[in-house]
């Protein structure tokens, strides 16, 4: 078995000629937990399955975050238990949030799930998987990774992209916004060493990357936990470090927290070539009634002031948000609250949900639960409101040139490739690029989710 995470031993693939599926489910946390996963899987001989139907290994790698998150599960596991009694072999894992929630109910309700692994345990999967072809179906969950020295570094991973990746600098949250169920399932935020994290970003452009998108539930908090030399690292440091790595080109991060942004990371963004002039600065609302509801920290007149100081620094800043429509308790005057303040903060995009509540969290058990009709209404609204934004902003571009990554051909067409903007904007530009190439480009139209441009002799 092995040792604590970080600790590398030995071992010999024992599954070599093996397949195996993975499926995500969630955000870019769990996106990179699937890699490692599947950087796991390959290590011990295994080759990945191009449909579930092909492999010997399906694993479910669960989000929590939206109302049906489970429900969907269950459904997905319902079709897997035919698939199990078709092929006796089969083996089935769930891990991630959901995993780390439901703990073992997920092999009560579903009692042909091999192994149901948590968040903290994604290093285990090979190991679980040998206890359950030789003892039997198994649940493991650590209720949360203790100290810096027990994050995982240095785990195989095996990457979509070959130019683009993403680097963990913290796990877990130390924030407790009522909707969120994250701190339950991912625990308390610890961060990784800068040593550690500026190590890694210099294997993968050693080995070709040249974007890295850096993760944190709250990245503006990295470093808060350490003490290096009687000092706490910055995440402004970690930014400026990271950007002095030779062929790393573009960096991104997610999520800061707009309670806790600073200028002096404002100042590394505008001072650091490779930094992105882009940001996700999640609002979720702009009613301050609500916001208190929420316990996010902040008024939207100090989110706007933030906004308008990163502005001021970062020259031509791209902004996207996310905001949740219908929270208990909302009013027509707080609904009216939150498009003024998309109005002012001008938003390049935004992620909108419907609020969903989540089993666990303070918000579900909140009074005044807002009628489904009435958060369709008003969703509506501000889904009209922020494509008009988005539409206006992108029909500014035209014109422009703009600095592009080639993440690969179109999906509609083959001799049309798919680009991405530092302003982290999907530009169409004809013609075939290998995937990781950067072109400057005109932009020559302006859709509402998209540009379309040509290449700068």
């Amino acid at each position: 078995m092995l040792g604590m995470p970080g600790v590398k031993e030995v071992r010999q693939p024992s599954r070599t000629g093996q397949r195996y599926f993975v499926r995500t489910f969630g955000c870019q946390m769990n996106e990179h937990d699937s890699e490692r996963i599947a950087g796991l899987l390959e290590a011990d001989g295994m080759e990945a399955a191009s449909t579930p139907e092909e492999a010997d290994l399906i694993v479910l790698n669960t989000c929590t975050i939206r109302e049906n998150a489970d429900a969907r599960l269950y459904g997905y596991l319902g079709s897997l238990k035919r698939a199990k009694q078709a092929k006796p072999t089969l083996r089935i894992a769930v891990g991630g949030c959901s995993a780390q929630k439901e703990r073992d109910l997920i092999q009560e309700r579903a009692g042909w799930v091999d192994v149901v692994f948590g968040t903290h345990n994604v290093h285990r999967v090979v190991d679980l998987l040998d206890h359950a072809e030789e003892w039997g179906a198994i649940t493991e969950i650590w209720d949360e990774t203790r100290s810096v020295d027990e994050v995982p570094s240095g785990l195989p991973v095996l990457r979509e992209s070959d130019h683009s990746a993403w680097v963990t600098i913290t796990i877990g949250c130390n924030n407790g916004c009522t909707f969120c169920i994250v701190p339950i399932v991912r625990g308390r935020e610890i961060s990784r060493r800068p040593g550690d994290i500026i190590r890694e970003v210099e294997r993968l452009a050693a080995g070709g990357v040249r974007e890295v998108t850096l993760l944190g539930q709250n990245v503006n908090s990295y470093g808060r936990d350490l003490d290096l030399n009687g000092r706490s690292p910055l995440f402004a440091d970690l930014l400026r470090k990271v950007g002095a790595v030779d062929g790393i080109e573009r960096i991104r991060y997610t999520s800061p927290h707009p309670k806790d942004f600073r200028e002096d990371v404002a100042y590394a963004m505008a001072e650091t070539d490779a930094v992105c002039e882009q940001i996700h600065f999640p609002l979720q609302s702009g009613s301050n009634a609500v916001l208190r509801a929420m316990h996010r920290g902040y008024t939207s007149e100090r989110f706007l002031a933030k906004l308008e100081m990163m502005r001021s620094i970062v020259p031509d800043l791209a902004v996207s948000t996310d905001v949740i429509v219908g929270f208990p308790g909302e009013r027509d005057i707080d609904f009216e609250d939150t498009l003024r303040t998309m109005k002012e903060a001008r938003f390049d995009s935004a992620f909108m949900f419907q609020f969903s509540p989540r089993p666990g969290t303070p918000a579900a058990d909140m009074p005044d639960q807002v009628p489904a009709e009435v958060v369709t209404e008003r969703f509506d609204r501000l889904v009209e409101l922020q494509n008009e934004m988005t539409f206006h902003k992108n029909a500014g571009r035209v014109g422009r040139i703009e600095e592009v990554m080639v993440e690969g051909p179109s999906k509609r067409d083959p001799l049309v490739a798919t680009t991405r903007s530092r302003g982290n904007r999907i530009v169409h530009v004809p013609g075939t690029w290998s995937p990781g190439s950067i072109l400057d480009v005109t932009v020559t139209r302006a859709a509402p989710h998209y540009l379309e441009g040509e290449p700068v002799s």
